[in-house]
């Protein structure tokens, strides 16, 4: 757990001290993709507060929800239809949920 506390500690240091640009055109997908590893990175959390973590369910997790948003990103650029929208709100409420739960036994625990 520890590990994934310090990794977000040194990525998020590297995202403001780096100046580095997402082109618009690549904004959508990229969005949904961060979107979709927050949600796998508070879903482990979630998954270790009430003791059923495994690793290899996260990894994999975590890379699945990534590459099959931003597939599905692609798919909607390539029809015409705005998907990345959906996938925002899904992984938007995703998150919400397992940060409530998280919240909830911190709060119990103490």
């Amino acid at each position: 757990m520890i590990y994934a506390v310090v990794g977000l500690l040194i990525g998020g240091a590297l995202g403001f001290l780096v100046p580095f640009g997402i082109p618009a055109g690549y904004s959508s997908l990229f969005s949904v993709a961060l979107m979709a590893c927050m949600d796998s990175v508070f879903g482990g959390i979630k998954a270790a507060c009430s003791g059923t973590f495994d690793d290899k369910i996260f990894i994999s997790g975590f890379f699945t929800n990534s590459l099959m948003a931003a597939f599905l990103v692609y798919v909607g650029d390539r029809l015409g239809i705005d998907l990345y929208y959906v996938a925002l709100l899904a992984f938007g409420l995703r998150i919400f949920n397992n940060l409530g739960f998280i919240r909830q036994h911190l709060l119990k625990k103490h």
